[in-house]
C-alpha cells in the first residue's frame, strides 16, 4: 500500500514533534511525504500536481498540529484547491473513491482536555467531524485518527516512541 502523508505545519523547524514524525516517516519505502509549507511558501497550491500525488497513493494522511480546533490554514487552502468539484466530489468527481484517509494530529494540551465537560468541552472525534465529512463526501474511508496529546510536555524518548507508533499506525491493515 502506498501512503501519502501531507504535512502541514507553518513552522516545522520549531516543532520537535511534527519534525520528528516527518523525519521518521521519510525512512519508510511505501510512504511519500509532501510538506505543504516547504513546497508552497507563497501559498499557491499546484492543483494538478497535488491531484496526481493523490491518484498515485492508496492511503492519504493529513499530519498537522491541531490549531484552533482545526488544521493550519495552508491545509485548508489545499483542500479548497485540490479537492475540487468534478474531481473529488460531485456527479463526475470520483477520483478518491475507495482510498483510505487518516489524520495524524498533535495537540499541546493533555488528552483529558479533549472530552465532554473538560477544558475544550468536546472530544477529538467531535472536533474532527469536518474531516470525517470530507472523507465521506469524496468516497474515502475514514480510518482511526492517530493522536499525540500534550506534545509540548513530551521528552525525547516519548517523542521517538510516538514516531514509531505513527509508523505502526500507518502500516496497519484496517
Amino acid at each position: 500500500m502506498k501512503t501519502l502523508v501531507i504535512v502541514a505545519h507553518p513552522n516545522l523547524a520549531s516543532s520537535v514533534i511534527n519534525k520528528t514524525l516527518m523525519n521518521r516517516l521519510q525512512q519508510e519505502e511505501n510512504i511519500t511525504i509532501q510538506d505543504l509549507y516547504a513546497t508552497y511558501p507563497d501559498g499557491r497550491i499546484d492543483q494538478e500536481h497535488e491531484q496526481q500525488l493523490l491518484l498515485a497513493h492508496d492511503r492519504i494522511v493529513f499530519q498537522f498540529p491541531f490549531y484552533w480546533y482545526s488544521s493550519p490554514s495552508l491545509l485548508k487552502e489545499w483542500q479548497d484547491v485540490v479537492l475540487s468539484y468534478g474531481w473529488a466530489y460531485g456527479p463526475e468527481g470520483k477520483q478518491l473513491q475507495g482510498k483510505e484517509f487518516i489524520l495524524a494530529i498533535s495537540t499541546g494540551g493533555p488528552e483529558v482536555s479533549y472530552q465532554a465537560g473538560s477544558y475544550n468541552q468536546y472530544s477529538m472525534s467531535e472536533l474532527t467531524k469536518p474531516f470525517q465529512a470530507t472523507a465521506n463526501l469524496t468516497g474515502m474511508r475514514f480510518l482511526p485518527t492517530f493522536k499525540i496529546h500534550g506534545s509540548r510536555f513530551l521528552n525525547n524518548e516519548q517523542i521517538q516512541e510516538s514516531a514509531e507508533a505513527l509508523v505502526q499506525h500507518l502500516n496497519k491493515t484496517y
